[in-house]
């Protein structure tokens, strides 16, 4: 949503589009995990009284609509990409299948996942955790508003430090938030690496894809450091 309150910002999704695209072009095999938070949150709607398996159904059906203004925005440049729903909506896009989407990957399409895990409850957090476990992936990037993980809010506190590496036990002991135990858990029970980066920040994507040093990496060996000045 950029920096609206709600909606597609498509300044933003172009932007992303152009970066996962020029990967693409350089031969790394790309799959998305989208949410829908700037339509719908299904966990807030259930604080508010609304039966927590429909709202997270609704929360669902968000993360498609995301996942096809994506597609969209790929297809301008030149791509070919494929949605692939955990729940299923056929005239708009394809079932989640594990075999096809490591096929459309091999083919170099870029693969979209939307409708979380399917189930509620979940997260797109622990969906993201469960597709790149799935398919194999080489890096897990959780891509944020903030340009890693700190120790504590760095918007509410201006001595907050940013960690360069962790390990995922520390990130559930100190109770950093970055994503929930449920994805983290996932990540570290299937040595799945994880770089947690700035998605608004140009070419932090790339950056990252490419194995530079951006945002804060999380593997099972960490010495804890954090980035002076952050």
């Amino acid at each position: 949503m950029g920096d609206g309150s709600y909606g597609i910002d498509p300044g933003i999704i172009r932007r992303i589009a152009s970066e996962v695209t020029e990967l693409n072009r350089n031969g790394i095999e790309i799959a998305l995990v989208v949410g829908g938070g700037n339509i719908f949150r299904g966990e807030g709607l259930a604080a508010d009284g609304i039966d927590r398996v429909t709202a997270d159904h609704m929360g669902m059906l968000a993360t498609i609509m995301n996942a096809l203004a994506l597609q969209d925005a790929l297809e301008q440049q030149g791509m070919y990409a494929r949605v692939m729903s955990a729940i299923k909506v056929n005239q708009v896009c394809e079932d989640y299948i594990r075999r096809r989407a490591i096929r459309h990957l091999e083919k170099s399409r870029v693969v979209i996942f939307a409708g979380g895990t399917g189930n509620p409850f979940f997260t797109t957090d622990s969906a993201a955790s469960l597709r790149a476990v799935e398919i194999d992936a080489d890096l897990l990037i959780k891509a944020t508003k903030v340009d890693g993980i700190y120790s504590s809010d760095p918007l509410k506190d201006e001595k907050a430090e940013r960690y360069s590496v962790l390990g995922y036990d520390e990130i559930i002991e100190r109770k950093l938030g970055v994503m929930d135990t449920t994805a983290i858990v996932l990540c570290r029970d299937n040595d799945m690496p994880l770089r947690v980066l700035n998605l608004l920040k140009p070419g932090s994507l790339i950056r990252a894809a490419k194995g530079m040093d951006e945002g804060t990496l999380v593997i099972h060996q960490s010495s804890g450091r954090t980035v002076d000045g952050a």
